[in-house]
């Protein structure tokens, strides 16, 4: 069985979606500076590399991350490559695709091969609110993507994200597909449990893993 860790690192410099928080990794203290443990300080955002939306993202009293069912964010999903060139996932797409039955889908697109840089990509390949639409009507609950962001870079109406988050579908961004093909796996996605009213988002660790019999 093989695993596949689509997590993006979480370290200083990566590339961060335009307006986000930085990354700060600094020591709060240390074995080396004489103190009895090493223990990191960490700041960043709660949608910082790999990481899941939460309904309160973009719906005020909607769901927070504490309470988004671990039967969605765990169990089979398939994974889609995208062509290269396509700069947009339509609805004619995703038509033209085998999505009976599939209740989490993940796509690669060549934002996989942004994470090598430093600079946050305003190009990314996203998914048109149409798409999205389509994929809630066949009954998905959980769409993945290889970027900071599902939705067009400043698309100034977040349909993309309302049409899944209003209707309970869970969305992962900041995947890294690369060398992971297209088919169906297991999903384990788990991000942090955040309470205190922060509940927008978190940081999560995703893996794929190449079904067994048992699944």
């Amino acid at each position: 069985m093989a695993i596949y860790d689509v997590t993006v690192p979480i370290r200083s410099g990566m590339p961060i979606y335009e307006g986000d928080p930085p990354v700060k990794i600094e020591a709060a203290s240390s074995l080396a500076s004489g103190d009895s443990a090493n223990v990191s300080f960490l700041h960043f955002g709660a949608h910082t590399g790999t990481h899941v939306d939460a309904p309160a993202h973009f719906i005020e009293g909607a769901a927070k991350i504490d309470s988004l069912p671990l039967d969605v964010l765990i169990g089979p999903a398939r994974v889609i490559h995208v062509p290269e060139d396509r700069t947009e996932i339509d609805s004619e797409f995703l038509s033209s695709g085998e999505l009976e039955d599939v209740q989490r889908i993940i796509f690669r697109t060549r934002n996989s091969n942004f994470w090598n840089g430093e600079g946050f990509r305003k190009d990314f390949t996203h998914l048109l609110p149409e798409a999205a639409e389509l994929l809630v009507n066949r009954g998905v609950k959980l769409v993945g993507i290889d970027y900071l962001s599902i939705e067009k870079f400043h698309s100034g109406h977040h349909r993309t994200h309302i049409a899944l988050l209003s209707r309970a579908v869970v969305i992962v961004e900041g995947l890294n597909l690369s060398g992971v093909p297209a088919g169906d796996y297991e999903l384990i996605c788990l991000p942090l449990k955040i309470a205190e009213g922060a509940g927008d988002g978190a940081p999560a660790r995703v893996v794929l893993r190449t079904l067994s019999d048992k699944l």
